[in-house]
C-alpha cells in the first residue's frame, strides 16, 4: 500500500442508543422540509415507521413501505413517481440493504439528498453504490450503479433500533458486514484508511456477532456490533469488492438467494480461493479473531480463518450450502451461474485473477 487513491464522502455520521430521536432536529438543521420515506412492511409490522411519522410529523410528505428484496426495478419508478407527486427535497431510508439501496436509486433519479437509518448490519449506508434488479430480462440481472452523488448525506445509527432484529438476520447480515471487512482487506484498491477500518471492524463483529444472536435484547452488545458494522461499511466504502461480492449479487439478483444467505454460504469458500494471493492481508484478521496459527505458512492460517467462519455461521444456524438457500434452485444452473457471474464487474476486481467461468463453477460446485 505504498501507493493508493481513494474517494471519501461528505457524510455526517451520527451514532448513539436513541439517536432516532434527534431526527427532526437534524432534518430541520439542514433545511429538508418534505420528504419520501423509503421501507418495508416488516418496519411498518414492528413500529419503525410509526415512530418515524410521529417525530418527523408534517415533513414527512409521502411513505413508500412496500420495497421488496434486492432492489426492484419497477418499484424504483413507482417510488420516484411518489418524489414528482409529492415534491419531495429528500429521501430517507430506513431498514436494510433494499431499503437503503432504493433510497439511493430514487435519491439519484431525483437528485435529492439521502438520508440513511439502518436497522441491520448490511452497511449500504456507507457506500456510494446500490444495485437493481432489472426483472423484464431474462434471467433477472442484479447491475449496480457508484456514483458519489449517491452516499448518503446523512447517517443515523441507532442500536435500539436494531434490538428486535430477528435472529436470522442478525446473523445473516453480520455475516454480510464481517464479509465486507474481509474483502476490503484484501481489495485491490486497498488503502490504509480501508485496511484500519475493515480491521478493526473484524474484532468488533467477532466479539458481538454470536452474542446478539443468542441474545438480541442485549443492547451493550448490539451497540459493538452495530460500531463493527459501521466500520465495515466504512471499509467497503472507498475500495473495490471481488469475487465474493460479486457472487452474491449475482446469486441474489437471478436465483433470488437473499444476500446475507448468499454471504453465510459463499465466504468461506471465497476465502479458500483467494488464499494463494490474499494470504499477507488476512493475517491481520486471524490474530484480531484470535486464531492460534502456530507458525503455520499463509495459506495453512488462512484455512484456519475459513474455518473459524464456518463455524461460526454454523453456530448461528445459517444455510451452509447452496442447495439448502430455500430457493428454486438446481445443480444444473450452477454453469449458467458461473457464466454471468463471469460478466460482472465486481467479480473481475478480484485480486485471484478469474480467467475463465469455470473457476467460478468449480467454487459453486464446492458451495452446493
Amino acid at each position: 500500500m505504498d501507493q493508493f487513491r481513494y474517494v471519501s464522502h461528505a457524510q455526517e455520521v451520527i451514532f448513539a442508543p436513541g439517536a432516532l430521536a434527534r431526527l427532526r432536529d437534524v432534518v430541520n438543521r439542514v433545511g429538508w422540509k418534505r420528504l419520501l420515506l423509503c421501507t418495508s412492511r416488516s418496519m411498518k409490522k414492528n413500529g419503525n415507521v410509526e415512530r418515524v411519522q410521529s417525530i418527523l410529523g408534517e415533513s414527512l410528505a409521502v411513505v413508500f413501505d412496500s420495497v421488496r428484496p434486492h432492489v426492484q426495478d419497477v418499484q424504483v419508478e413507482e417510488a420516484f413517481a411518489l418524489t414528482r407527486l409529492h415534491d419531495a427535497d429528500a429521501v430517507i431510508g430506513l431498514g436494510g440493504g433494499s431499503p437503503l439501496g432504493m433510497a439511493k436509486a430514487v435519491g439519484l433519479l431525483s437528485a435529492l439528498p439521502i438520508l440513511a437509518i439502518p436497522t441491520t448490519y448490511a452497511g449500504s449506508e456507507m457506500t456510494a453504490v446500490y444495485g437493481v434488479t432489472h426483472t423484464q430480462e431474462n434471467p433477472p440481472r442484479k447491475v449496480t450503479t457508484s456514483d458519489p452523488k449517491i452516499a448518503p448525506k446523512l447517517v443515523i445509527y441507532d442500536p435500539e433500533l436494531t434490538l428486535d432484529l430477528p435472529p436470522e438476520l442478525t446473523a445473516s447480515t453480520g455475516i454480510n458486514a464481517l464479509a465486507h471487512c474481509i474483502e476490503a482487506l484484501y481489495s485491490v484498491t486497498r488503502h490504509p484508511l480501508s485496511a484500519a477500518a475493515a480491521l478493526r471492524g473484524i474484532q468488533h463483529i467477532n466479539n458481538a456477532l454470536l452474542g446478539c444472536y443468542q441474545d438480541g435484547g442485549n443492547l451493550e452488545v448490539r451497540t459493538e456490533m452495530l460500531i463493527g458494522a459501521h466500520l465495515a461499511g466504512l471499509s467497503l466504502a472507498s475500495v473495490s469488492m471481488g469475487l465474493h461480492h460479486g457472487l452474491c449479487h449475482v446469486l441474489g439478483g437471478t436465483a433470488n438467494v437473499q444476500h446475507g444467505i448468499a454471504n453465510s454460504i459463499i465466504l468461506p469458500h471465497a476465502i479458500r480461493f483467494n488464499a494463494d494471493a490474499t494470504a499477507p492481508q488476512l493475517l491481520p484478521a486471524i490474530e484480531v479473531m484470535g486464531i492460534s496459527a502456530n507458525g503455520s505458512r499463509p495459506v495453512t492460517a488462512v484455512e484456519l480463518l475459513a474455518q473459524k467462519i464456518s463455524e461460526l455461521i454454523g453456530s448461528m444456524n445459517l444455510p451452509q450450502r447452496l442447495r439448502d438457500a430455500g430457493v428454486d434452485l438446481k445443480e444444473s444452473d450452477l454453469p449458467r451461474l458461473a457464466e454471468i457471474a463471469f460478466q460482472n464487474r465486481t467479480v473481475q476486481n478480484n485480486p485471484k485473477p478469474i480467467t475463465e467461468p469455470v473457476q467460478i463453477e468449480t467454487l459453486l460446485k464446492h458451495a452446493w
